[in-house]
């Protein structure tokens, strides 16, 4: 039996909550504090140990359990839980306890496997089965309930947080007048009803955000192929200001959105972002702007004078500007690019692959602030797939890998920072990953490693 979303929440707690988290997610979307045990010097927390249940490896000292799982759980109103999980955010309920908002990445229809239950009035429309669920855990990651999101969108894939505490969620997909951001308020979930696309945000296959928290710019990734998907940015009207449900009522020539274009020292546009091979390469940025934002004309990135990467991936506000990643770069390796816009330089900041304690880590994808310092990656290559952290020295460390077959998604970490929520795609498991999260990992042998940095 359904349920008023509004009961819903009051049953919980959470009617009304507004932005309570504003102070703490700052916390993430900018410069990284340590929360957790004293600093040591140390690369990681060692080999990772087979799971004898065959789904996650984790260092000594760590445990996981399963929030959701896709078929097995069900949702607030007795559908399955949905799978093909991806990008996710997690939040403050007012209670204490933590909401997260998860992706779906369907790309087929609302009967399909994993498919999102197209629940009254979330649907956007009737023949997609992709979208995004909302669920509450305990403070520790165990389920309290899960209810959908938005429902009835295409191949959501990563996403990004905003500043006002909700989740825009990303079609990546250009099919059939797809490839839309949407916005997922986990607060107040009434304000999810009659879904409709952030025009503004134009139409392209879309992958992962951020968003500047001063100037509320938006930066965006995009995963595409012939030509090659670039970055975005969108530059806000005057009189936006930054409030839930804002972004959908603005028009599609609003604001100004632009694609990247890289020159090197000499001045020469740099095509593809893979012919930086030396960390510490710097490009300078400037921004062509896009017209044509629903794409009639075609695919945006066919502009010219723009520069282009081969699966760009998942992107993080944090220490001043807009880390960056680009997946497929050197046959799959990975770089992780920083965008300082008081600068306009884009710097190489990571390249992979490396090999550490027994683990070769490659192929970055979605990525976040560690609330501990450093990032956390989750990978998605043809070998192996892990949660991988990056030091603030560009150290590269497995912190766990999947023994499920299938690639990481959506790494997030609880508002306390004691919880890293992260996904395994299919059939699409979530869970709550804990253990004893070490300040300021370092490292005693970056001479060695192959992966730098010089943050």
């Amino acid at each position: 039996m359904g349920i008023n979303r509004r009961t819903l929440l009051r049953r919980s707690g959470q009617l009304g909550l507004g932005v309570s988290l504003f102070g703490s997610m700052q916390g993430l979307l900018s410069a990284p504090v340590a929360v957790a045990a004293p600093t040591q010097d140390v690369t990681g927390y060692g080999p990772l140990l087979d799971d004898l249940d065959g789904m996650l490896a984790l260092p000594e000292g760590f445990s996981y359990r399963v929030v959701t799982e896709a078929g097995q759980t069900s949702t607030y109103e007795g559908d399955p839980s949905p799978g093909i999980h991806d990008g996710a955010a997690a939040f403050a309920a007012d209670d204490g306890d933590v909401l997260i908002v998860l992706n779906h990445e369907v790309r087929g229809g609302p009967d399909d496997d994993g498919a999102v239950p197209h629940a009254k009035g979330l649907v956007y429309r009737d023949d997609a089965g992709g979208g995004a669920t909302i669920i509450k855990t305990t403070r520790e990651g165990e389920l309290l309930w899960e209810t959908v999101g938005i429902a009835g969108t295409s191949t959501n894939c990563a996403g990004g947080i905003t500043p006002w505490e909700t989740w825009l969620t990303c079609e990546e997909t250009e099919d059939d007048n797809q490839g839309w951001v949407f916005e997922v308020d986990p607060h107040d979930l009434d304000a999810n009803q009659d879904p409709q696309p952030i025009t503004t945000l134009g139409r392209f296959r879309h992958e992962a955000l951020c968003i500047d928290p001063d100037t509320l710019v938006i930066y965006l990734t995009e995963d595409a192929e012939g030509p090659n998907g670039t970055v975005y940015r969108w530059l806000p009207p005057s009189a936006f200001r930054g409030r839930s449900g804002e972004l959908k009522q603005l028009d599609d020539t609003d604001g100004e959105l632009a694609a990247m274009s890289c020159t090197d020292d000499d001045g020469s546009l740099v095509d593809d972002l893979e012919q930086a091979e030396q960390v510490d390469t710097v490009y300078t940025v400037e921004w062509v702007p896009v017209e044509d934002r629903a794409a009639e004309n075609g695919p945006l990135r066919s502009a010219e004078g723009i520069t282009r990467a081969q699966k760009l991936e998942g992107a993080w506000w944090s220490d001043g500007g807009a880390y960056l990643v680009s997946s497929y770069a050197d046959s799959h390796r990975g770089q992780i690019w920083f965008y300082d816009p008081a600068e306009f330089t884009l710097r190489l900041t990571t390249t992979f692959a490396t090999e550490a304690d027994g683990e070769t880590v490659e192929a970055p994808d979605n990525i976040v602030a560690a609330p501990y310092g450093g990032l956390i990656v989750s990978t998605d290559g043809d070998g192996d797939n892990h949660l991988a952290g990056v030091t603030a020295d560009g150290d590269a460390y497995p912190l766990a890998r999947s023994q499920m077959g299938s690639e990481f998604t959506g790494p997030t970490f609880s508002p306390d920072g004691t919880v890293l929520f992260a996904g395994i795609q299919k059939p699409g498991v979530l869970f709550a990953i804990t253990g004893p999260w070490q300040q300021d990992i370092s490292s005693a042998a970056a001479a060695t490693r192959e992966t730098r940095s010089t943050r």
